[in-house]
């Protein structure tokens, strides 16, 4: 009864576990030289002769078959891949999509799909006014003269046009990122 509870008792953390080459070449599919060899190109992380960390190794493993997936790799004249490199280049990937987010909270970048649902809206309300010119205005111009019909026209035209010109910045934010009004943001730092 006491294998079976310690087989079973929960475990909240791995990252101490260490285990040999032959652990972590069976892990990955590989033999135990090329984890030694995974080793010194700094994929793998030595714990002592002969024993591997195995929560960074799986980690770094993984992000060197993901960083290969996607056809990032940056080889060495021998053909190993550089993994210090690798991890540079994916530090500056993090960075530049934190960068991009950033730029869509401060609203100076939209979302395609964003900008498209704003523009549609605008674009519709126009459509919705040019059409409606002709039934709106023809009684008024019925009889009238060339001079008059053509101030009217031209002011309907113009009140259409307005429709677009009308550009709100902050009807391009996305729900994603809502700003706290004022009155919220002072009572939380009061607190």
């Amino acid at each position: 009864m006491a294998k079976a509870e310690t087989d079973s008792a929960k475990v909240t953390s791995i990252d101490s576990i260490t285990v040999s080459a032959a652990v972590l070449g069976d892990l990955f599919g590989v033999t135990d030289r090329r984890i030694r060899q995974m080793a010194e190109e700094g994929i793998v992380a030595r714990a002592a002769k002969g024993r591997y960390k195995l929560v960074e190794s799986v980690k770094n493993y993984l992000l060197t078959l993901k960083l290969a997936a996607e056809g990032v790799g940056v080889e060495l004249a021998d053909g190993e891949i550089n993994f210090e490199e690798e991890k540079a280049l994916h530090e500056r990937i993090k960075r530049h999509i934190s960068e991009l987010k950033l730029q869509i909270m401060k609203g100076e970048l939209h979302k395609a799909e964003d900008v498209e649902i704003v523009m549609m809206d605008m674009l519709v309300a126009f459509k919705t006014k040019i059409m409606g010119i002709p039934s709106k205005v023809a009684p008024i111009l019925e009889n009238r003269d060339a001079a008059f019909i053509k101030d009217r026209l031209t002011k309907e035209v113009i009140e259409a046009l307005n429709e677009l010109k009308d550009y709100d910045p902050k009807a391009f934010y996305s729900d994603e990122y809502v700003e706290e009004s004022e009155g919220e943001y002072e009572e939380e730092s009061k607190n």
